[in-house]
């Protein structure tokens, strides 16, 4: 929701100018959300210097999804009993 997408924003940008360019590890295990809300997060983890590394356990469906793949390149992890699952697209 956009409470949780704002705090998760916030604390993204406060850990990022605490120590910039330090990894920052995100968590993922969520069913999905608002396009506006996963949106913000995706911004937010591109405009930051700092790296996101993501990893997911349990479940990345849709916005979580796309958060997931979003993470630094060589660094997006999903363990092994999670899944991921984004939406086909409808024509």
């Amino acid at each position: 929701d956009d409470k949780i997408a704002k705090r998760i924003c916030m604390e993204l940008m406060f850990l990022d100018a605490e120590d910039p360019g330090a990894k920052i590890m995100l968590f993922i295990n969520s069913p999905g959300g608002t396009v506006t809300a996963g949106l913000a997060i995706y911004d937010t983890m591109q405009a930051i210097s700092s790296p996101v590394h993501t990893i997911c356990f349990g479940k990345a469906s849709s916005m979580a999804a796309l958060i997931l793949s979003a993470g630094e390149p060589g660094h997006r992890i999903a363990l092994p009993n999670s899944r991921a699952m984004v939406h086909q697209p409808s024509l």
